[in-house]
């Protein structure tokens, strides 16, 4: 079997650059290096493409010293379109050399200006197939506030809410406090377009808001304010049909909180007390496959594309309400992503595998 280039894009300019640099290291070090010849293409917290080294070590996660792509001098040189996949890089003394040409690209960044559908534009400029989601499902489902107006508009439960940007906050904080205290504490306060729990907080009561507020801003000038749901934390993974097929569901995994308040980025990330993840769920059958199914419905209404993550609370009575599509969800080892596929019979290099085959069929 012929062997497929892939360059493997990860860092970025958002705030999550720590977490795609770790993802960077996961899949590094998983990838079928039998099948797959790799090329590690890092961007830095300025935007530089720069050729990094391919040493998953080198981007593990670590809460004391969170990995990054630093600019080691070389430039990534991208083809100039017309069929041509060639990608070259240009060394520190100026030379410049022909590393292979890209038969897929597998873009692992989260946050804007990569899970945003900017890089999957960018890429389908050159004519470059890319494994994940696509163009359309990425922009919606990176903005929470668009997220929500697809969902409803398929029949499907979102978290009461509104949402209040930057110009309202400034000229008439009092009316949003306002309506925050009709909408009912406690609330999740939430940047529209920020990933992995960054800038998210609860206000339990009216003292908290403002500080919520400023946090939120300072990620986004769009915040979500959503009332808080108490229900158990599901979270199922998706998978983009074969063949023209519905969308694949994996088993469900669980959020379990003992003493965090909510799922926030040093629970998920950093090895934080009060918080398991637990995959599959202890779910009854008629709960599990409704679960799955609202996922495939949230990534058919999102018109998803490669794979996503459906968040939802299972309330008391048995509503299921999505709070969050993840199209570029976390997909480190140990993330959830992988949890679950790995619970329902895939394991993490298979996963891997089949992203990219995804990519290139659809491509082709």
């Amino acid at each position: 079997m012929a062997r497929t280039t892939v360059a493997v894009l990860f860092g970025g300019r958002s705030s999550e650059h720590s977490i795609s640099s770790a993802t960077a290291g996961g899949v590094l070090g998983a990838i079928d290096r039998e099948r797959f010849d790799v090329i590690p293409v890092g961007i830095t917290r300025e935007g530089v493409f720069v050729l990094e080294q391919d040493d998953p070590a080198r981007f593990a996660l670590d809460a004391a010293h969170l990995p990054e792509v630093v600019d080691n001098g070389t430039r990534i040189l991208w083809p100039s379109g017309g069929g041509d996949r060639t990608l070259r890089v240009r060394r520190e003394d100026g030379s410049v050399d022909v590393l292979a040409e890209i038969d897929v690209a597998l873009p692992i960044l989260h946050g804007p200006h990569g899970e945003d559908g900017t890089m999957q534009g960018f890429l389908d400029v050159l004519e470059i197939p890319w494994a994940g989601g696509g163009v359309l499902d990425s922009a919606i489902g990176m903005d929470k506030h668009f997220t929500k107006i697809a969902l409803r508009s398929e029949g499907i439960r979102v978290a009461p809410g509104f949402t209040v940007r930057a110009t309202r906050w400034s000229a008439d904080a009092q009316g949003v406090r306002d309506e925050v205290a009709a909408l009912g504490y406690p609330v999740f306060v939430k940047p529209a377009r920020a990933g992995s729990s960054v800038g998210v907080s609860k206000a339990q009561d009216a003292s908290e808001l403002d500080a919520a507020m400023r946090t939120a801003l300072a990620e986004d000038d769009k915040v979500l304010v959503e009332t808080g749901i108490v229900g158990r934390e599901i979270e199922v993974a998706i998978l983009e049909g074969r063949d023209g097929g519905r969308p694949r569901a994996s088993q469900p995994g669980e959020i379990v909180l003992t003493t965090r308040d909510f799922y926030d980025f040093e629970g998920k990330y950093l090895g934080g007390d009060g918080v398991e993840t637990v995959c599959p769920a202890a779910l009854t059958p008629e709960q599990t496959e409704t679960i799955r199914e609202i996922g495939r419905r949230a990534f058919e209404a999102l018109d998803g594309r490669g794979l996503a993550r459906v968040d939802v609370f299972l309330t008391g009575d048995g509503e299921v309400i999505v709070n969050e599509v993840n199209t570029m969800p976390g997909f480190t080892p140990i993330s959830m992503f992988p949890q679950c596929w790995i619970a329902s019979g895939m394991t993490y290099a298979e996963l891997i595998t089949e992203l990219l085959e995804l990519g290139m069929a659809r491509a082709a």
